[in-house]
């Protein structure tokens, strides 16, 4: 990007992945199509500048840092979920980074969409119980 040049915000994943660097849109096309293969309904959306999945509430997302790519679980406490699968990645808070020389852990990725599409159908689930008292 050339200094002082305004870049225009991505209207959907599509033009989000274009829009970065070409070392990592394999990687970002990796990773949308993991979460897509778990649940193909989900609605895509760009949302704080990144590529967002939705399923009765935001579920996860992907975006760029220097090195690579990173998937946002959108929950803090994903690691009391899975302490042993998350000491092999490098993870903050609700993110996990992955580095571009580095091999996509399918497996986790897919595990981690399952858990957070339970957790958005039980407060989903639990909202319209609520809402019927």
């Amino acid at each position: 990007m050339q200094k002082g040049k305004k870049v225009s915000p991505a209207k959907n994943v599509d033009d989000y992945i274009a829009g970065q660097p070409i070392a990592v849109r394999g990687m970002l096309e990796q990773i949308r199509g993991i979460i897509r293969s778990v649940v193909p309904d989900a609605e895509e959306v760009i949302s704080y500048h990144i590529a967002c999945y939705k399923h009765q509430g935001m579920l996860v997302g992907f975006g760029v840092h220097k090195d690579g790519c990173s998937f946002y679980t959108m929950n803090p406490k994903i690691s009391n979920a899975f302490p042993n699968e998350l000491e092999e990645v490098k993870l903050s808070g609700a993110t996990i980074h992955f580095d571009l020389q580095e091999s996509l852990p399918v497996a986790l990725i897919q595990q981690i969409v399952k858990y957070r599409m339970q957790e958005n159908e039980e407060r989903a689930a639990a909202k319209k119980r609520v809402k019927r008292k």
